[in-house]
């Protein structure tokens, strides 16, 4: 059985194109969407679907152990098996965080690890689907040579790992100072054409776009503007209904930066929906750093006024964004799931990410931002303790480890470590250490 997906306009059904074809956006200027026969979808019945995808579930099989290509008729049916760039990435697991939960008012508190990737960030999900293309489109005779994005760190990880998978170059725009060295290191590692901009993210992206916007060039555009990481992304919302055995949550919390990422997972839930495999929609919170809230602004107002900013320093680095791209993507879904964006200050994410260590996670700044989120939906009442809530946490907490050193030696700019645990230093005196760990004993360690 074929399955058919294409490139379409979003203001123009008629306007189509081949997922191979070299093209970003509409001819009136708008961002592409990849579109799915929904129709030919339908020929098989959703239990059947459930079926499929269990089936494969982290098996071995290729490429259908991938959590992204499990899905691959709902992903992208256009590339052969063979021409597939996979690490078998997705399948992250749900952690239970039930004492933070029981310590915030919520008996069904989950976090989506899926910085349990091969990279450390969700990242990869988008990846493997677009440079998969890449090596399609390469293999038909397109004339690609690089591919390369702009990237606040985990984007240029992901692609570098991905494309010296497939031998393919890749060039990746940091802005110089703003990437923890962890994020750095990995596309530096993976044999990337490393450039560190003296600007920021938004600065960056402009380049990358100027740069690729010259289609004989050969150099191919992997930032999230292109829907095809948005089609490997919607795949998280999809896993986490199949991995409660088809239940939806009533919240997921995502954070937002450029925030293909939330644009991405109200399209794989929508899927799901109109195919019959769920049969009621979650609720959407989009978490922004108070440093980088364009859409938290835009929100505001409900989403009638919206004006790009300059996006402050923020230890949520990847989501130091002022002008994202994927912002009239999202607030269209935002609106479609009743959904809320609420902020973070620097105070309350940092504080929020080391709470939730205390109980077992390892979180990175951009967890942080979403629980903190979270914690202020649960506090006003918008979240009832009965609601089963989903945290996205979008990057591994060991790619931040700086971050984690400087909240608990008090060195982090605008915030006051409520809950720093620095080591106790000591001479090597039994006496000394006893009467430490009997100090600590009655205070309770935790």
């Amino acid at each position: 059985m074929s399955y058919r997906a294409w490139f379409a306009a979003q203001d123009d059904a008629e306007e189509r194109y081949p997922l191979t074809d070299v093209v970003y956006y509409s001819r009136s200027g708008g961002l592409l969407e990849v579109q799915h026969d929904m129709a030919e979808l339908r020929t098989r019945s959703a239990s059947e679907w459930k079926q499929l995808f269990e089936q494969r579930w982290m098996r071995t099989r290729w490429p259908y152990g991938s959590g992204v290509w499990g899905k691959k008729e709902w992903v992208c049916p256009t590339v052969a098996d063979e021409n597939v760039v996979s690490m078998f990435e997705g399948g992250t697991n749900l952690f239970w965080a039930e004492r933070l939960g029981r310590e915030l008012g919520v008996d069904d508190l989950w976090i989506k690890l899926c910085g349990n990737s091969h990279t450390g960030s969700f990242k990869d999900l988008g990846m493997t689907v677009l440079i998969s293309v890449v090596k399609q489109m390469i293999a038909d005779g397109k004339p690609i040579r690089a591919v390369a994005c702009a990237s606040t760190g985990d984007t240029s990880a992901a692609l570098a790992a991905y494309g010296a998978a497939a031998g393919i170059p890749t060039i990746v725009f940091l802005p110089k100072g703003k990437v923890s060295t962890a994020q750095l290191v990995q596309p530096i590692a993976h044999g990337a054409l490393v450039l560190a901009l003296d600007t920021d993210f938004d600065g960056c992206m402009k380049v990358v776009r100027a740069v690729t916007s010259d289609v004989e060039n050969g150099i191919y555009l992997a930032n999230s503007l292109n829907s095809l990481r948005i089609e490997g992304q919607k795949t998280v919302g999809i896993e986490i209904c199949q991995q409660f055995d088809w239940e939806v949550p009533d919240w997921i919390v995502i954070p937002g930066g450029n925030l293909g990422n939330t644009a991405a997972l109200g399209k794989g839930m929508q899927m799901m929906y109109e195919l019959g495999l769920i049969d009621r929609l979650p609720r959407i919170v989009c978490a922004q750093a108070e440093n980088a809230n364009p859409l938290y602004r835009a929100y505001r107002t409900g989403f009638t006024e919206y004006t790009p900013i300059q996006a402050q320093n923020t230890a949520a680095s990847a989501i130091q964004i002022g002008d994202p791209v994927s912002i009239n993507r999202a607030i269209r879904i935002l609106q479609q799931f009743d959904g809320i964006v609420e902020q973070a200050s620097e105070q309350e994410l940092a504080d929020a990410s080391a709470l939730a260590d205390r109980t077992g996670a390892y979180t990175c700044p951009h967890t942080g931002v979403a629980l903190a989120a979270t914690m202020k939906l649960v506090r006003n009442g918008t979240i009832k303790r009965s609601d089963r809530v989903i945290v996205v946490s979008t990057a591994h907490g060991l790619k931040f480890s700086r971050f984690k050193v400087d909240y608990h030696e008090h060195m982090l700019r605008e915030v006051s470590s409520s809950y720093a645990n620095p080591p106790v230093e000591l001479p090597p005196d039994i006496d000394a250490v006893r009467r430490v760990i009997e100090e600590r004993m009655e205070l309770g360690v935790q």
